[in-house]
């Protein structure tokens, strides 16, 4: 299939999937699209079985994997949805929690991949880097799923910025590490110095990376918005932003550092200062409304590959028992990453109530997982990983982005007016 045949299959079937969910099901958008998507593949599987003769799953399988979903998404998508998603995320509210979000964006990324690795190499018996690879491919949260499911609460404002600045960041953090593992996994797909220590390699991939990719991210938020500020056409400074998405992700892939780094770090700087200082009232209106409708339009189609993806996945009955399994642990793992960077703060600053069980309940797994799980060398843990992580990713998107929004308004809501 030609990249436009692609393209044109996936906006069909998410537009169809997206229907049926708004007529029948009713589920919010993204969440809804998932399900039926599940639904029905799981029917066509079923239909295999009793239709062995059609080839029904193969020629599914074949079309699925003909879409890299790997690709699509981390060399496509990703740098557009994480963009979008700092737009809306203010650098003036980032300022006030930035030492939680930092903590939990890096010691807790930290935290959840030990945490969640070394207990995958207990449960399976997997090689310890390999079992941590693992840990830090699902220890990244979805933003977009988080903060879609949690716009209906009236959560504190403290707390939204905390649960956004978060999500926002471990993507581009947990990317990193994932990076940084598996070249100490996989040493021939190292590009480090073959004479120097695999710690030191390490330590430098991991600077080159994430600070590489926060000033790239900087640098071009910045020239960007030197440039609107001399402009005042609604049309072009949409066109130009979608240039600094496009553009920025790319040129940090070629650069070899961190894209989603420096996508979140362009988005922050264009939606607050680029808004504030270079766009008319007109313009920012246009800009705002031209990323929800990208936003919600990639996020459909990215739900709706996570729900077809079930082709990929090898469903053997081991494998999805272990993936249950690690359902419980990928959540203490998630648990660890909040409770110790928050208490490490709580004898410095004040906490929203409700901050732990929201943001704990609230890390949703989402695309990035599978896309990480999928680019993994072909080797003879790669299906389990696969399947696990596809089992976590599928229960966290439906059981707790359907009841995260409950939690959040029965702990985390503004106390009522009297």
């Amino acid at each position: 299939m030609t990249l436009l045949q692609i393209a044109s299959l996936l906006i069909v079937l998410a537009g169809v999937f997206g229907t049926i969910n708004y007529f029948f099901f009713r589920l919010p958008s993204a969440i809804g699209i998932l399900v039926v998507a599940l639904l029905a593949s799981m029917a066509a599987l079923g239909l295999d079985l009793v239709l062995p003769t059609l080839g029904i799953a193969e020629t599914l399988r074949g079309v699925v994997t003909g879409i890299d979903f790997s690709d699509a998404l981390l060399e496509g998508m990703l740098g557009l949805l994480l963009f979008a998603g700092a737009l809306h995320v203010k650098l003036s509210d980032l300022r006030a929690v930035w030492p939680t979000v930092l903590l939990m964006a890096t010691i807790g990324v930290a935290l959840s991949t030990a945490v969640i690795g070394f207990g995958f190499h207990w449960l399976t018996g997997a090689p310890i880097l390999i079992a941590l690879v693992f840990g830090a491919l699902i220890s990244p949260t979805d933003p977009v799923a988080v903060m879609g499911v949690l716009k209906q609460a009236n959560l504190r404002k403290s707390l939204e910025t905390q649960v956004a600045g978060e999500s926002l960041f471990n993507d581009g953090v947990g990317y990193v590490v994932f990076l940084v593992l598996v070249g100490l996994a996989f040493p021939a797909l190292s590009h480090g110095d073959a004479h120097g220590s695999p710690a030191m390699d390490a330590a430098k991939l991991f600077a080159q990376e994430a600070l590489g990719g926060a000033v790239l991210g900087i640098v071009l938020g910045w020239l960007t918005f030197r440039v609107m500020r001399h402009i005042d056409d609604y049309a072009l400074e949409v066109l130009l932003t979608l240039a600094l998405a496009f553009g920025g992700y790319e040129l940090a892939i070629f650069l070899h550092v961190s894209a989603p780094i420096a996508a979140v770090c362009a988005g922050l700087l264009i939606g607050d200062i680029g808004a504030k200082h270079g766009m008319s009232e007109e313009t920012r209106e246009y800009v705002e409304k031209f990323w929800v409708l990208i936003d919600e339009i990639l996020n459909a189609v990215l739900f709706m590959l996570i729900g077809v993806e079930i082709f990929a996945v090898a469903l053997e009955v081991d494998m999805l028992v272990t993936g249950v399994l690690c359902i419980a642990l990928a959540l203490c793992g998630r648990l660890v990453a909040v409770v110790v960077p928050i208490l490490m703060l709580k004898p410095f600053r004040s906490f929203a109530p409700g901050v732990m069980p929201i943001m704990t309940w609230g890390g949703l797994k989402g695309g990035i997982s599978v896309a990480l799980a999928l680019s993994l060398p072909d080797g003879e843990w790669k299906p389990l990983i696969l399947t696990v992580t596809y089992v976590i990713v599928v229960f966290s998107i439906i059981v707790q982005g359907l009841t995260v929004g409950r939690l959040a308004n029965r702990v985390g809501r503004e106390p009522d007016l009297v």
